[in-house]
């Protein structure tokens, strides 16, 4: 039961206790006043945890709004209603407004030297289903799920690994849950926070039934058949599904609940009524009671959005979007917002270092070639033909947000230079050309480079053009080959794909708490270096050993940075680090800061005019707290 002197003020991103201030009275939702009359849902005072999370928002520059209505937006594929996750960012540790880490899920948590963590939670926090929320979550997920062979073939994920080591973990009670490492983990808590979260925790209550360990064998044997799996966890894990959130029997903490079942086109997302976050009038959020997420063709939404049929929506508008969206502004009842971008670079072109074919390999590993790259590009003509001049044009690095920016590595290699690229590609060998002026290969096969793209952004396929059209004066063919997003990943893990053109770093805006592993060969998700990243991700099972200088440097800075005791320290990693990537070009950045457009219901409130659109750290809307956006007027729409 809700216990208001114990109650918690969010002001700020900060979580100050208020034993002086009147505790607001906690107010029911009129969604949910129905089954509460007739008895098949408890009051909200008992549906609160007892230490709820109040939001101050008058102190943020917010309004406090009224709960109700439907918010329309759109998704281009039926995976994606696991936007809803990110969207809503409930998690147990968040990034507040100013980025920096909060306890949310949490009451509260403590960090000894990033060695012990302990985690409180909020007692009397329920799921979504009114089950008690407690630690024995976080120790059926540790013993059961992570450790178990069936469920986690591969052990524990890798943030919970300190040089190959697993963490101690205790529950000295049932709100209390203790991480030991007996080396630093420094990124353990930003881990939490991010936009994909790890979930060290299951809903027990829900995901016994389908566990070897704790379910009675003859009705487990019968729902593995009924699921058509293979064996009982192949059906634990069908159903463990907390980030893609289309299990709606699946538990949440969200602040909304998956209510649709299988693929449909249009999804509907109910209110959590035991959700822990509730505005300083004692009013619980989120205040929209119901998110109808429709799938519709990527191609589409512009459209729609144009239409007036999105309450909301980001995802699938792209620059190139902005002037349709301000035409239909009037007509569409929605303003268009412009955001900044919040990763490293708008559209950046990945050599892979990896590739499979040994003279392409070595090739695209001479520096001197991936410079020569870069150089061939007139990243100018393509932010003013695409951008209207609004992008920065630049190498691939972080954004002047971050502390670590510096200019000089946006500049490394970046000016529009034929005649240096041409010297730099002759220096490397490669001064034979054949009759149509194209370089040729060692072995003599021409030098045309195969760029594949997922096909999703048409700017990506206009700058494309200006870059095949500069790289033939250096004597190189490109050819863009479009593949489905998933196949294109695929090929890249593979080695078989010789370069790809994606976005730069998801993280734009690092901090010195951020790791930089993404920086080093850690990640099968760098597209440079795929098989090096499957190295250090499986143990050295699968993949290559990283065996280039710069990037077994990148390797030794990651893990001074794993060590470091210090901000001073670790942001001289940092620094090195994106040294080493300006002087190596492992991507080919060709320009940052693109405006986001972000379409909004002019009924819509809280919903910041001024912000940035990044995945991490943001998780998009979900830094900017979607929970505490609300309709004007009625709370219908």
């Amino acid at each position: 039961m809700f216990k208001p002197l114990k109650s918690l003020l969010l002001t700020g991103g900060l979580c100050l206790a208020l034993p002086a201030l009147a505790d607001p009275v906690l107010q029911e939702s009129p969604f949910l006043s129905e089954q509460v009359n007739a008895g098949s849902m408890p009051a909200v005072t008992e549906r609160a945890p007892d230490t709820p999370l109040f939001v101050d928002l008058e102190a943020r520059g917010r309004t406090s709004g009224t709960q109700g209505g439907t918010l329309s937006t759109f998704v281009s594929r039926d995976k994606d209603i696991r936007m809803m996750v990110v969207y809503g960012y409930g998690r147990l540790v968040g990034f507040d407004a100013d980025y920096k880490l909060v306890p949310d899920i949490l009451e509260s948590f403590e960090n000894e030297g990033d060695k012990v963590f302990t985690l409180h939670l909020r007692p009397g926090h329920r799921w979504s289903d009114g089950a008690p929320f407690t630690s024995e979550d976080f120790r059926y997920w540790w013993e059961d799920v992570a450790n178990n062979e069936a469920l986690s073939p591969s052990g524990p994920p890798d943030f919970l690994l300190v040089e190959g080591n697993a963490p101690e973990v205790t529950y000295p009670d049932e709100t209390t849950v203790v991480f030991s490492w007996a080396e630093a983990n420094p990124s353990f808590l930003q881990s939490l926070a991010q936009a994909r979260p790890p979930f060290i925790y299951r809903p027990a209550h829900v995901m016994k039934k389908y566990h070897i360990d704790y379910a009675d064998s003859d009705l487990l044997n019968t729902e593995v058949q009924e699921a058509r799996v293979n064996s009982w966890a192949a059906l634990h894990n069908k159903l463990d599904n907390m980030y893609n959130f289309d299990n709606p029997d699946l538990p949440t903490l969200q602040p909304w609940i998956n209510a649709s079942d299988g693929k449909k086109i249009r999804h509907q997302f109910l209110r959590n009524p035991y959700y822990h976050r509730f505005d300083s009038k004692g009013v619980q959020l989120p205040y929209i009671d119901t998110v109808e997420m429709e799938v519709v063709s990527g191609g589409l939404i512009a459209a729609k959005s144009n239409a007036g049929e999105a309450d909301l929506q980001a995802r699938g508008l792209d620059f190139r979007d902005i002037p349709i969206l301000r035409k239909g502004e009037e007509g569409g009842d929605y303003r268009t917002y412009l955001w900044a971008n919040g990763t490293a670079s708008q559209i950046a072109i990945y050599p892979n270092l990896n590739y499979n074919d040994d003279v392409w390999r070595e090739v695209l590993r001479d520096v001197r070639v991936r410079r020569a790259l870069s150089l061939g590009i007139d990243r100018d003509t393509i932010n003013r033909a695409l951008y209207f001049n609004l992008a920065k044009p630049g190498a691939m690095t972080v954004l002047p947000s971050s502390p670590f920016y510096k200019a000089e590595n946006r500049e490394a290699w970046a000016s529009f230079d034929t005649e240096q690229a041409n010297a730099l590609l002759d220096e490397a060998g490669l001064a034979e050309r054949g009759p149509n002026g194209i370089r040729l290969l060692p072995d003599g096969r021409e030098m045309e480079l195969v760029v594949e793209t997922a096909g999703e952004r048409q700017e990506v396929e206009n700058a494309m053009q200006i870059v095949t059209d500069t790289w033939a004066d250096i004597g190189i063919k490109l050819v863009l080959r479009p593949l489905d997003r998933d196949i294109l990943r695929n090929r890249i893990y593979a080695g078989t794909t010789m370069a790809a053109v994606w976005y730069g770093w998801d993280n734009g805006i690092p901090q010195p708490y951020t790791s930089p592993d993404y920086l080093a060969p850690r990640y099968q998700e760098f597209f440079a270096w795929p098989k090096w990243g499957q190295f250090y991700q499986t143990g050295g099972d699968v993949g290559e050993a990283p065996d280039m200088p710069a990037a077994e440097e990148l390797m030794a800075l990651s893990r001074e940075w794993d060590h470091a005791t210090s901000d001073e320290e670790r942001s001289l990693a940092w620094e090195k680090m994106l040294k080493i990537h300006a002087d190596n070009v492992f991507g080919i950045g060709i320009l940052a800061e693109a405006p986001q457009p972000v379409v909004v219901s002019n009924r819509l409130k809280n919903v910041p005019q001024s912000a940035i659109w990044a995945w991490d750290p943001g998780a998009h809307f979900g830094v900017h707290r979607m929970d505490e956006f609300y309709f004007d007027g009625t709370g219908t729409n």
